[in-house]
């Protein structure tokens, strides 16, 4: 599994702000947001649901990475998406680094990749508290 998600309550507009604060507060800064709705609408005319793609980088963590590897750049930042279902529920994904950091098969990114999913879990676990 390359993520994990999160049903939240609410709006989809108050789940983007709370996911973007949680995410400050372990370190996380949101260095890109991808209006994916509006995109496809205004590239392909399709209407979509709710849905943004949130880059989150930590950039202590981010750091070591790239001292490990400077090529790891191309599996950063931590994508984190917010979207909503047909059924109007709201879902918050984190991609799992540690699979994803995996792919590079160097034991200190495996470290990282452990404590950068122990940092987004407990987002997810603020998100429901």
């Amino acid at each position: 599994m390359y993520g994990f998600t999160v049903n939240v309550p609410g709006s989809f507009d108050d789940a983007v702000l709370r996911v973007t604060e949680a995410l400050q507060k372990q370190g996380f800064g949101v260095l890109t947001e991808i209006d994916v709705k509006a995109t496809l609408k205004k590239k392909l005319d399709i209407d979509k649901r709710p849905y943004k793609i949130l880059g989150a980088c930590n950039p202590a963590l981010a750091n070591q990475a790239l001292d490990a590897d400077p090529d790891i750049g191309l599996l950063l930042p931590c994508n984190v998406i917010v979207r909503e279902d047909e059924d109007g529920a709201v879902v918050v994904g984190f991609m799992d680094p540690v699979p994803v950091l995996g792919l590079v098969q160097r034991p200190e990114l495996d470290k990282l990749g452990t404590q950068v999913r122990s940092r987004l879990e407990q987002v997810r676990d603020a998100l429901l508290a």
